[in-house]
């Protein structure tokens, strides 16, 4: 199994089926504030949901397009980060991520994103990291402040969000600028 150790508490891990009943709790009891900012929240209710995306991401991951990796804080699943779209003619990947509530406020997510920038620039040999985050999530915008990247713009009307519609704000690091 595919696991990166960031610290001795923290680790990423490429997503698997026994990860499926682990994930499927914690989003079921954090399923409203996630749907704040995630649009499949609501259309994943069940162990059998996670089993199916899984399997969609590891065949993904096969053929080069995403990785999915669960974040691991003391042993527990407390969220996902993934890179959501590698683009190799581009050489560009897109980060996206998810965290429960009890896991925030301890960097985990700044950390991970570290971590997959890493992987972006040395193993993947990619010119650039993403992330879009809606113009409103002030959490994951100073996430990318931290991180260094730059604010790249905003697209108006970006994504169709659970009933309402949010604009996005692009950031963006390049290799050179690590």
């Amino acid at each position: 199994m595919f696991q990166i150790e960031i610290e001795p508490e923290l680790r990423l891990e490429l997503v698997h089926a026994g990860l499926a009943p682990h994930l499927a709790e914690l989003v079921s009891a954090e399923r409203d504030v996630l749907s704040q900012w995630l649009a499949w929240p609501p259309h994943c209710r069940t162990e059998a949901d996670f089993i199916q995306f899984i399997h969609r991401s590891l065949h993904d991951y096969a053929d080069g397009k995403s990785m999915v990796c669960a974040i691991k804080f003391r042993g527990v699943a407390v969220g996902c980060i993934s890179f959501n779209r590698i683009d190799h003619q581009r050489k560009v990947a897109t980060i996206g991520y998810w965290l429960g509530q009890k896991a925030q406020g301890h960097g985990i997510i700044t950390r991970c994103c570290r971590s997959l920038i890493d992987i972006a620039f040395t193993r993947l040999e990619l010119e650039k990291v993403e992330i879009h985050v809606a113009t409103q999530n002030q959490s994951s915008r100073a996430v990318c402040q931290r991180l260094g990247m730059r604010l790249e713009g905003e697209i108006s009307r970006a994504e169709a969000l659970n009933g309402r519609v949010v604009d996005h704000a692009i950031y963006g690091l390049l290799r050179t600028a690590v």
